[in-house]
């Protein structure tokens, strides 16, 4: 039975994440509302109980209430979670600004960057809101279907407040979902941003019939990418080796639920970026991504040479079997090793 003494929660977006997000905090018998933005769609989730467009087999909890004004869902709480997608992220919190500078909790579940100021989420947000760092980013291996069916997951809160990030750790955690707290929101970010770029990679070489061993070099050369940025960054390389760093950009390479890896595969049987996006029919943050993590490390320093095939294929109509071969054609070079960062490996 719903308590509604408890905590109450507001998702902002109704995409398939924050859909599956709202879901598993309403079945933890939280009342949550859910903000679409498209008013016809809040309609008819809540006529139908599920969100026909995106996930049709998952039933809202009675707790979880659609709505389509974005005043009323940030004044039906002091807690509120993002999940928009990363080129609309700075636009939604601006709309919602006056209130989410008096929110008590904030967190995101959005995963990329700001295509034009090359941002992390959380700077977006704290210049958004004066400065306030206490927000906490949830990422991870996870893709939104197996969450709303209630499959076991396991993600990542991570703050440089601890006790806001074990908050929300609390919130989610029950018998199919559980997330484990960290201290390095950077590279956090960082995971669950360059994890979509190589995923198209992936998909380009299975397409290719490159097979699984070309994959799995993907995957660990990808990971070093991802780590050298990160630690350029900031980060901490521990954070690369646990759920938002390895553990995603496995999820992410190796299945078909992946947009980004479906977006490879069409890359690789020819068609064009704008082309792949509609065959797919949803955002495919990859495809944004790759022109941010491009530039990011032209700023750092650092060498990311499967990211840059990516951005020949999907910016410079480069061929996928070209720059696969290019890659190949890479002088030979230590796998690991003591290296500063932003050095190659």
């Amino acid at each position: 039975m719903l308590d509604n003494s408890r905590t109450s929660l507001t998702v902002l977006g109704a995409g398939s994440w924050g859909t599956a997000l709202a879901l598993v905090l309403a079945r933890n018998e939280y009342p949550v509302s859910l903000w679409c933005r498209d008013a016809d769609q809040a309609q008819e989730m809540a006529a139908l109980r599920c969100n026909g467009r995106y996930l049709p087999a998952a039933v809202f909890p009675r707790g979880l209430q659609p709505t389509a004004d974005f005043g009323e869902a940030l004044s039906a709480t002091a807690n509120v979670l993002i999940a928009v997608p990363s080129h609309a992220f700075r636009e939604v919190v601006r709309a919602g600004r006056d209130t989410l500078r008096s929110a008590q909790r904030i967190a995101w579940a959005t995963k990329g960057l700001e295509p034009d100021t090359l941002a992390l989420l959380g700077d977006v947000l704290r210049d958004e809101l004066g400065g306030r760092g206490d927000g906490v980013v949830i990422s991870g291996p996870s893709f939104a279907k197996e969450v709303a069916l209630g499959l076991p997951t396991a993600m990542t809160a991570a703050s440089h407040d601890e006790i806001a990030a074990r908050w929300w750790a609390e919130r989610f955690t029950g018998r199919a979902l559980r997330l484990y707290t960290s201290n390095d929101p950077v590279g956090v970010q960082i995971g669950g941003a360059v994890k979509n770029v190589l995923a198209i990679a992936a998909g380009i070489s299975d397409g290719l019939g490159f097979g699984a061993n070309a994959r799995a070099a993907l995957i660990t050369r990808g990971l070093a990418e991802m780590r050298r940025l990160g630690e350029a960054m900031g980060a901490s390389e521990a954070t690369f080796l646990g759920l938002a760093g390895a553990g995603d950009l496995m999820l992410t390479c190796t299945d078909d639920q992946s947009r980004n890896r479906r977006a490879g595969l069409a890359l690789a049987r020819g068609r064009s970026r704008d082309q792949a996006a509609d065959d797919i029919g949803q955002v495919v943050e990859g495809f944004g991504t790759v022109r941010s993590v491009k530039a990011l490390a032209a700023r750092h320093g650092v060498e990311m040479p499967i990211s840059e095939a990516v951005y020949a294929v999907v910016y410079e109509q480069a061929s996928p079997r070209d720059v696969v071969a290019d890659l190949l054609e890479r002088g030979i070079r230590a796998e690991r090793g003591r290296q500063e960062p932003g050095k190659p490996v």
